[in-house]
C-alpha cells in the first residue's frame, strides 16, 4: 500500500498489542491523576459511600447507580485535570480564557459531586420514609 504525505511515520500496534498500550496509557493516566488532591478525596469518599450503603441496607440497584455516577466524577474530574494541564502549558500568563476554561471544569466536576451527594442522601433516608 503506497503512503500519502498525511499518513503518519508511526505504526499502528497490531490489535492485542494495542488493547495492552491503550491500557498501559489509562493506568499512566490514573497514575497521574491519582497526584491530584481531589481526585484522591472522590476516591476516600466512593469507599466510604460503599460502607454507609451497607449500613443502610442499599439495594443492588443502589450499588449499581452509585457506581456508575462515581466513574462519571472519576472520568470528568480526570478531563477537568486535563484541562487544567492544558490550559497552564498553553498559557502560562493568567487569562480570562484560561480561567474560564478551569472554571467550567470545576463546575462539571461540582455538578457531578452534588448529584452524587444527592443520590447518596436518597439511599440513607430512603429507609426511614418507607
Amino acid at each position: 500500500m503506497e503512503k500519502t504525505p498525511l499518513d503518519s511515520h508511526i505504526e499502528k500496534a497490531a490489535t492485542f498489542r494495542r488493547i495492552i498500550a491503550s491500557f498501559r496509557y489509562s493506568m499512566q493516566g490514573l497514575a497521574r491523576l491519582w497526584r491530584e488532591a481531589a481526585f484522591r478525596q472522590e476516591v476516600y469518599a466512593f469507599l466510604i459511600g460503599i460502607v454507609i450503603f451497607a449500613v443502610a441496607g442499599a439495594g443492588f440497584g443502589d450499588y449499581f447507580i452509585f457506581i456508575i455516577l462515581m466513574l462519571v466524577l472519576f472520568c470528568v474530574e480526570a478531563l477537568n485535570t486535563a484541562i487544567e494541564e492544558l490550559v497552564d502549558r498553553v498559557s502560562p500568563e493568567i487569562s480570562v480564557v484560561g480561567r474560564h476554561a478551569k472554571d467550567l471544569g470545576s463546575f462539571a466536576v461540582f455538578c457531578l459531586l452534588c448529584a452524587n451527594g444527592l443520590f447518596a442522601l436518597y439511599v440513607v433516608v430512603k429507609p426511614i420514609w418507607i
